[in-house]
């Protein structure tokens, strides 16, 4: 059984028989939100927080609701459509209800007025597809197909190894309708002459539990190899899709590797410290690019043993070498030892998940900065970056300025730069813009 068949017979169990269908689904509730609430939505957001609603009730007649319980809840307890009105009667659209999410509504469609149908997942979708067929070009073997918020299918990311797909699901609403989402991508794909041979789910994120849902990994579909190899910028890499990171590889970074590569093709032979290289992929672009050698490190020795594995089938096993360590501890005794190079890269994990936890991250991001920078050769250049949407890009480049001051160090800066343009960035939907990338030259206080 092929996986667009197991997804078929998934739906059709489901009760999806015509995932073309323009009859709305049923409507469970209504969600009447508080005079001053939305102001997030109003923005351009897709959220409706649990202390922005005043009231929830049955649905209008008609639309397949039972009347509400003593909680006021209308069976739409479990993640069910509910129409959005404003204070006044005015209806925002619809969205997915969940009583257990601080985020109590995440909305599908602003200022829909007749309702969500099976033959509005296939557009938005579609819209998806043929927009990263847009922004990528042919650069579509390996991408982030769905972007949740930021393609209007909140809490859904989908990224596209080769020909694996790996889900992450982080929304109770959107969870419920996962099959029939990817069942449509994978339609929607074969009509380009893609075939989809596997679906892997890596929804075991801690934020699920937030949303009263259980942490979740593993198949969807029939089971496969789920060691992917695939070529990103001409490097050849495998990824792991159950038991890597996140989704197994980091695909925002592809451009910003590039560039990254660009500049080393530019130097003679320079000298390179990669920090935080989690599966090789920066040092690996710029060995291939010319460098002399380079030094990657990571805390994780599963990483480092695919960074390995990487770096030998591309043939540069010799150019780069590979070293389990804390790069906080690291830097420092690289500094005392008196070594310098001609790039220091450093693509770290997000220091923070939440706004309370910012102080502490600030901290982080300027103590491995400026023992980046003093690593620097005069006149050597920084590529450093954050990917936590908390750390705004102001508070960004305050840090990186603080963290100069204290090397005693100028900056220069060579390009600044976001996530690749298959992580669109909605305005007015801040949690899209995550990722700051800059490339700096470094130069000593004159």
């Amino acid at each position: 059984m092929t996986v667009k068949e197991w997804l078929a017979e998934y739906c059709k169990n489901a009760g999806f028989t015509d995932t073309a269908s323009r009859a709305p689904l049923p409507c469970e509730g209504e969600v009447v939100v508080r005079k001053g609430g939305a102001r997030s939505l109003k923005a351009g957001g897709a959220w409706i927080y649990d202390n922005e609603i005043d009231r929830v009730g049955p649905a209008e007649a008609g639309t397949g609701a039972a009347s509400a319980d003593e909680t006021g809840c209308t069976g739409v307890c479990g993640g069910g459509i509910v129409r959005v009105k404003d204070f006044d009667g005015y209806v925002l659209g619809f969205g997915c209800f969940n009583p257990a999410s601080k985020i109590r509504v995440r909305m599908l469609a602003r200022y829909e007025k007749e309702g969500i149908t099976p033959s509005f997942f296939r557009d938005r979708v579609r819209d998806a597809w043929e927009t990263r067929k847009a922004v990528m070009g042919p650069d579509t073997g390996c991408c982030r197909v769905i972007f949740g918020e930021a393609d209007f299918l909140p809490g859904i990311t989908v990224d596209k190894f080769s020909d694996v797909l790996v889900i992450e699901s982080l929304a109770l609403g959107t969870d419920r309708l996962k099959e029939l989402i990817l069942l449509d991508l994978v339609g929607i794909m074969e009509e380009d002459g893609i075939t989809i041979r596997g679906i892997f789910e890596r929804s075991d994120a801690k934020v699920r539990l937030l949303e009263g849902l259980e942490r979740v990994k593993g198949f969807i579909g029939p089971a496969f190899d789920t060691c992917v190899p695939i070529i990103e910028n001409g490097i050849r890499y495998t990824v792991d899709v159950k038991d890597g990171q996140k989704t197994g590889f980091f695909l925002d970074q592809k451009y910003n590797r590039r560039a990254v590569a660009d500049l080393v093709r530019n130097l003679a032979a320079p000298s390179v410290l990669d920090c935080f290289t989690h599966t090789g992929s920066f040092g690996l672009n710029a060995a291939a690019a010319g460098a002399s050698s380079v030094l990657s490190v990571d805390a994780s020795d599963s990483a480092i043993a695919m960074a390995r594995e990487n770096a030998s089938a591309n043939g540069l096993d010799k150019v780069v070498e590979y070293c389990v360590a804390d790069v906080f501890e690291l830097l420092p005794r690289l500094e005392g030892e008196g070594r310098k190079f001609d790039v220091v890269i450093l693509d770290p994990p997000a220091f923070t998940k939440s706004r309370q936890a910012t102080k502490n991250a600030v901290k982080g991001y300027r103590e491995i900065n400026l023992r980046g920078m003093k690593l620097v050769k005069n006149g050597g250049f920084l590529a450093t970056c954050s990917c936590s949407h908390f750390m705004d890009e102001a508070l960004f480049r305050k840090t990186l300025a603080e963290a100069a001051r204290g090397a005693r160090k100028r900056l220069r800066q060579v390009e600044f730069r976001a996530q690749a343009p298959d992580h669109p960035i909605l305005w007015g939907e801040d949690a899209s813009y995550y990722l700051k990338f800059g490339i700096f030259q470094v130069l000593d206080e004159k």
